[in-house]
């Protein structure tokens, strides 16, 4: 049964396992199986669906606004971004406060929606001054065409520059912070966590199954399975980045973990990042509706403290 935590400290509740759009919808994933996925997620009690402006260069936005258009808009939680190139202009990417109204209108009309839940800064912009990025944030929350701001890929201190900028201005508080998280990435653990848990952010990580590697779809750097990721060429070099023989022994080495917990690979995965209580939603990015039934069975699942010791063990 699905379970819901607050978004940091807003009043936003979202389901701890969410539906990303990377690479698959509007991508290796045909449209009639990407528009499945998502019923079967809603039906299965996922109401965070997190896509962004320059997946697919619009194409995955329309698939994921399409899907949800059916259900009413308040039973969902709806996110996406922006910073990525789109465009060849020098004004169609970045945190100016150009491309900011310009693509939100852009994501608006690609969505189908009147407003976004959570509206993410997709990375850092060297070029363009803070306070402009979040002042144009904090003026599309005052238009009510968004209604959270969060961050992504941003490191600890540009987060806290960020507070103290939105501090400072009494600007609207930042919600979420979207970062990479999974058992072979724990960087997050050392400054961000800690930060964010002191400032109210919610962690909504992606890749918590590193594409797959985690799940134990792949037995060998060799053999990737018919219709994986690996086999996609949007996504075989993001896979090739975890598909390593040092990962792929660690995870036959979790297997009677998740055997003595009665549960699969990747719910084990995913049941360790949820354990982190500043982890509001974990992103998966299923390609079929049988992955979502599967990954669901995550939530509420509790790893005991002396198993918890064995996968550090396991992924020191």
């Amino acid at each position: 049964m699905m379970k819901y935590r607050r978004l940091g400290n807003s009043g936003l509740k979202v389901s701890e396992i969410s539906l990303g759009s990377w690479l698959t919808y509007g991508g290796y994933v045909g449209r009639e199986k990407a528009i499945s996925t998502i019923d079967a997620a809603y039906e299965h009690g996922i109401n965070f669906f997190d896509t962004a402006n320059i997946y697919m260069q619009g194409e995955a936005e329309k698939v994921v606004g399409e899907a949800l258009r059916k259900y009413p808009r308040e039973s969902y939680v709806l996110a996406t971004k922006v910073w990525g190139p789109m465009g060849e202009g020098p004004n169609d990417r970045g945190l100016s406060r150009k491309h900011i109204m310009e693509q939100c209108e852009a994501s608006l009309r690609r969505l189908g929606t009147e407003y976004i839940d959570v509206y993410y800064c997709h990375a850092f912009d060297y070029d363009t001054p803070m306070e402009e990025t979040l002042r144009a944030m904090d003026d599309l929350v005052r238009q009510g065409k968004v209604l959270y701001i969060g961050l992504s890929n941003w490191t600890a201190a540009q987060i806290a520059e960020a507070v103290g900028i939105v501090d400072k201005y009494l600007l609207h508080r930042i919600a979420a912070n979207q970062p990479l998280y999974n058992m072979f990435a724990r960087e997050i653990e050392r400054e961000i966590i800690p930060f964010c848990e002191r400032n109210g952010i919610g962690q909504v990580v992606y890749s918590p199954l590193a594409q797959g590697v985690l799940a134990g779809k792949y037995k060998s750097v060799h053999d990737a399975p018919a219709g994986s990721r690996a086999t996609d060429q949007h996504g075989k070099e993001t896979v090739k980045s975890w598909l390593k023989e040092e990962n792929l022994r660690k995870v036959e080495r979790l297997r009677p973990i998740a055997a003595e917990l009665g549960i699969s690979l990747a719910q084990l995965a995913l049941a360790w990042t949820l354990r982190q209580e500043n982890v509001s939603s974990a992103i998966i990015g299923a390609s079929t509706p049988e992955q979502v039934a599967d990954n669901v069975k995550a939530c509420g699942v509790t790893i005991p403290a002396e198993l918890l010791a064995q996968i550090d063990e396991i992924l020191a």
